[in-house]
């Protein structure tokens, strides 16, 4: 039976859950402030602190509700203790070269703190699906929308 949860990195559940206590401690209670200030002042149906203030408190809260929903479904995983290191699995950074021979360096990370910009892709992400399970040497094509192109594994690391 597989494990539940989409799996993080102790990094990665770290960045959900300082987000959520910034929302929780410090950008709601000031809201609320300026929303409370502003009911005092009279007539809140042209109040713009007030219609502002409220619209700014539901998107913090749904925000809230989103972090915690994703926190309870989410298992922690730490890379640095893999059952077999020569091969891709989860928190892996790996080497890639295509046949032209172009370079690529990603590492496999949870869906929540995937960042292409940064080499980061998600556990999900199509190349991410190939790369499963791959030792040094291996061919995995991966279909993506500009077409199908085949990456080989040139090294397999874990931070």
């Amino acid at each position: 039976m597989k494990p539940q949860g989409s799996p993080i990195t102790p990094a990665g559940f770290a960045a959900l859950k300082a987000r959520y206590d910034h929302l929780f401690a410090v950008e709601r209670p000031a809201v609320v402030e300026i929303v409370s200030w502003a009911a005092g002042n009279g007539d809140r149906s042209e109040n713009g602190d007030y219609i502002y203030g409220r619209k700014k408190l539901r998107e913090i809260d749904r925000e809230l509700a989103h972090l915690a929903r994703r926190m309870k479904a989410v298992r922690v995983i730490d890379p640095a203790t893999p059952v077999d290191r020569s091969r891709v699995f989860f928190g892996a950074r790996v080497e890639l070269a295509d046949e032209d021979d172009n370079r690529l360096v990603v590492q496999l990370v949870g869906d929540d703190e995937a960042d292409a910009a940064a080499g980061r892709i998600g556990w999900n992400a199509p190349l991410a699906r190939a790369l499963r399970g791959a030792r040094v040497g291996d061919l995995r094509a991966v279909t993506l929308p500009a077409g199908t192109r085949e990456w080989e594994v040139i090294a397999i690391a874990y931070d």
